[in-house]
Order: C-alpha cells, then structure tokens, then sequence
C-alpha cells in the first residue's frame, strides 16, 4: 500500500480492487465502533454503484459491527424509474447491503415520486433530523458526487437535496457500468444529495477503483479544487479518506 497525502485528503493506493474494499471496509467498521462509543447510533449514507461492490460485501459479512444501531440512508436515485426497476439505486443499496444486515432502520429517496421537488424536501427533513456521521462514496468518471455533474455542482449549494439533470459523460458510465444497455435507457434527471449534504458528513470514505476512473482520480487529487470537478471538494474536509486500486492510479504522478 502507499498513501499519498493532498490537501487534507489521505488516498491509499492498493495493488488490488480485492485490497482496497478489504481495508476500506475495516476502516469503516472500526470507525462505526469508535462513534458508538459516545453516540446510540450511527447515520451512514451509502453510494450506490459498481465501485462499491467490494466495500459493500465485506461490511455485509462483518460480524462485529453493531447494525442494529446503524440508520441507513440513500445517497441519490434516478427520477421515473418504476419502483421496481433493476437499474434503481435504492435495489441496489438493497441488494449488497441493507438486505443482508440487520440495520435500525433504512430511508429511501422515492424514485418514483410523481413531485421531485417535494420529494426532495421530505428527505432533506429527514437528513436534517439524523446528522450524517459517515459518507461511504465514490467518484464518477467526470469527477462527479453523488449525482453533482461538473456544471451542476456547488460548494456552497442552498439546497440539501435537490432534482439534477445528467450529463452525457455521467449518462454514459451507467452504459459502461452495465446498468443500462443504451444511452437512450439512461434517466436525464436524478434526486441527489447536495455536495454540502455530502461534506457535511463527520468522517467521508471515498473508494474508487478500476481503469475508467484514473482521470478523475489524478484531478481529484492532483488538480485545482473547482466544482468542474466536484470530487475536489474531499481536499477540503476534515477527515477524508480516498481507496484506489492500481488501476484508478495509474494517472497520478506520485
């Protein structure tokens, strides 16, 4: 492993996909631990996607960690989808995690809600009523968060959660990623959680592996700090740590 510092964000480089979601997982669980110590619960957002396949399955087989004082909620979720679509995130987050652990309880963005706009102001209610203690993520082949596409994104956002058009390079990883088998599959519009709703977890864990997210790790860690690349706001925060695979740096100077 080798760790590269940048700002105030620490990246771990792995030599493997298998190592990296192996130790981010225990970073978690010991992080959840030590927060229970103090607290009677944990808030945890969770990404959905691909990336997290590997950090997803060893905190689902992780016996030691209390679950069931662990509240669940969901990052971002397309609009339209129909409740039951395989390509929905909440049926993601569903099947590699919240199904397989015994977890206090579990909040959902509703896909298909028929009022976005309404829609993302219950959950900011909700957001605002459990302050998040940790943000497990990832980073998007245009550097986006969660759904914060360069252009859409803002540091210093008003919103909480809020309805966010897609661009073509973010459209296009879903096809990449297997989610949908053509571009013109792809929802135009998603519900996101903002980037201050993001930063404004205590301890962020970033994993990012595989190929197709080198460029954006080399800005994300070596580039300006700008919402044309909205991962860059992880160098801002007080306790930030990214999780890369040889892949995912092979761009990075270091």
């Amino acid at each position: 492993m080798k760790t590269v510092i940048k700002d105030k964000l620490t990246t771990e480089i792995f030599p493997t996909r298998d190592e990296m979601g192996k130790k981010a997982a225990a970073d978690i669980s010991a992080k959840i631990a030590e927060l229970l110590k103090t607290q009677e619960k944990v808030n945890i957002i969770f990404a959905a996607a691909p990336s997290q396949n590997d950090v997803l399955h060893y905190l689902s087989c992780d016996k030691t960690i209390e679950w069931n004082r662990v509240c669940a909620f969901h990052m971002d979720e397309y609009i339209g989808l129909p409740e039951n679509a395989p390509q929905a995130f909440g049926r993601f987050l569903d099947e590699h995690i919240f199904s397989l652990v015994p977890l206090k309880s579990v909040n959902y963005i509703d896909s298909a809600a028929t009022d976005p706009q309404t829609e993302c102001k219950r959950y900011s209610k909700i957001l605002a009523e459990n302050p998040t203690d940790i943000v497990i993520m990832g980073i998007g082949e245009n550097g986006h968060i969660a759904f914060n596409d360069p252009g859409v994104a803002k540091f210093d956002d008003p919103e909480a959660v809020k309805p966010a058009k897609l661009d073509l390079v973010c459209r296009t990883q879903q096809v990449h990623d297997g989610c949908f088998k053509t571009l013109e599959d792809v929802p135009e519009y998603a519900i996101t959680l903002t980037v201050p709703t993001l930063m404004s977890g205590k301890h962020l864990f970033c994993i990012v592996p595989a190929s197709t997210k080198a460029h954006a790790v080399k800005l994300t860690v070596e580039g300006e700090i700008t919402e044309m690349v909205p991962a860059t706001a992880l160098r801002m925060h007080e306790s930030a740590r990214m999780y890369i695979d040889a892949d995912s740096a092979a761009e990075l100077t270091v």
